[in-house]
C-alpha cells in the first residue's frame, strides 16, 4: 500500500506543470537598448529559459511618453508576472500604472533622486525596487574627465531634454564643482533636434560659439539619433569637443563617456527580478547602485586635437581606436 501510495504521488507531481513567468520589459530608450541582453544573459544562468518556463515580451520605444504609457497598462492588463523598466521617465511611469495592481517592478538605469521612485534605498516601499543610476556623481565625473582632456576650458555648453527632472539635481551637483574651477556653465534645454539646432544658430551670429566644449548630463536629447547629429555637426564645424556619452552616429562621435555599465545595469536587475519571482516582495528588496564606466574614442579625441594621457586611458573600460 506504501509503495502504490508513493507510485501515485510522484505521478502526481510529474504532472505538474512548471510555472511559466510572464515578464515585461520596455526599455525606454534605443542607446540602452543592450540592457534587456544583459537581464536575459543572466536569467538564463539563474535557470530561467525562454520559451520554458519564462516569456519575455519586449517593447523598444525611443523616448515617448504616450508610448510608454500604453506598453504598461498592456503589461498590466496582460498580468504579467514582473515589469522592468529603463531608463527613469519609463520607471516612473511604470510605478504609477502599476501601483495597487499587484505587478511588481524593477527599474533599472534610472535615477531616484528627486524622482520618487523609492521611499528609500534600503526600503523601497510599495511593490518597487531597482538599480539606481548614479546620475549626480557621474554628472561630476563627466566635469573632472573633461578639465582633464581639455585642460584650458572655460565654458561649456550643456545641452539637454527640457523639463527632463533629474537635470536639476545634476545641475546642482555640478554648480560649485564648475565655480570652484572658473568654468562657467551655459545650459541649453530644448524638446527636440529643431529646436536644439536652432539654439545652436544663435551662437553663430556673433562669431565664434561662447563655449569651449559640450558636455552631456544624463537625459534622452542628447543620446537620441537626430539630436546627437546636430550636436556632432556644431562640434566639427567650430572644432568643440563634446562628450560625457560615448556614442557615434553616422560620421559624428562623442569624445568620451563616463557611465553605468550598461551591461552590467541589465544583469544587476535580474539578481533582484530572481528574488521577486520567487516571493520576496519587491519593495523589500533593497536598491543597488550600478557600477561606473569610463570609455573614450580615440580616434574621435584626435580628431579634436585632443591628447588623451596614459593614465586615463588606463582607467578606461573600453578605448576606440
Amino acid at each position: 500500500m506504501v509503495c502504490f501510495l508513493l507510485l501515485v504521488t510522484l505521478l502526481v507531481g510529474g504532472c505538474r506543470k512548471t510555472k511559466v513567468h510572464k515578464v515585461g520589459i520596455l526599455c525606454g530608450l534605443e542607446y540602452i537598448s543592450a540592457i534587456a541582453d544583459g537581464f536575459k544573459e543572466i536569467m538564463f544562468e539563474l535557470g530561467y529559459i525562454e520559451g520554458e518556463n519564462i516569456i519575455y515580451d519586449l517593447r523598444r520605444v525611443d523616448f515617448d511618453m504616450e508610448e510608454y504609457r500604453r506598453i504598461l497598462k498592456e503589461f498590466v492588463d496582460n498580468k504579467v508576472d514582473l515589469i522592468l523598466t529603463f531608463p527613469t521617465e519609463a520607471s516612473m511611469e511604470a510605478k504609477a500604472i502599476a501601483e495597487g495592481t499587484g505587478v511588481p517592478v524593477v527599474f533599472t538605469f534610472s535615477n531616484i533622486e528627486g524622482t520618487g521612485l523609492v521611499k528609500s534605498v534600503r526600503e523601497p516601499g510599495g511593490n518597487i525596487t531597482g538599480v539606481r543610476y548614479p546620475g549626480p556623481d557621474i554628472a561630476v565625473k563627466r566635469l573632472e574627465i573633461l578639465r582633464e582632456l581639455v585642460p584650458e576650458v572655460k565654458s561649456i555648453l550643456i545641452p539637454y531634454q527640457r523639463d527632463y527632472p533629474i537635470v536639476i539635481h545634476q545641475m546642482e551637483m555640478l554648480a560649485p564643482v564648475a565655480e570652484k574651477a572658473g568654468i562657467t556653465l551655459i545650459e541649453a534645454p530644448a524638446a527636440n533636434a529643431k529646436e536644439l539646432e536652432t539654439i545652436l544658430a544663435a551662437y553663430e551670429q556673433d562669431g565664434a560659439p561662447p563655449f569651449d566644449a559640450i558636455m552631456f548630463v544624463a537625459e534622452p536629447l542628447t543620446v537620441t539619433p537626430e539630436p546627437f547629429v546636430v550636436l556632432g555637426k556644431f562640434a566639427v564645424k567650430h572644432k568643440i569637443p563634446f562628450g560625457g556619452a560615448l556614442m557615434t552616429v553616422g560620421e559624428y562621435s562623442s569624445v568620451f563617456g563616463a557611465n553605468a555599465d550598461i551591461i552590467g545595469c541589465g544583469q544587476q536587475a535580474a539578481l533582484l527580478a530572481d528574488k521577486i519571482l520567487n516571493g520576496t516582495p519587491a519593495g523589500s528588496i533593497p536598491v543597488i547602485s550600478a557600477d561606473i564606466t569610463l570609455e573614450f574614442n580615440y580616434n574621435a579625441a584626435q580628431e579634436f586635437g585632443i591628447e588623451i594621457s596614459p593614465e586615463l586611458l588606463r582607467m578606461a573600460q573600453v578605448v576606440i581606436r
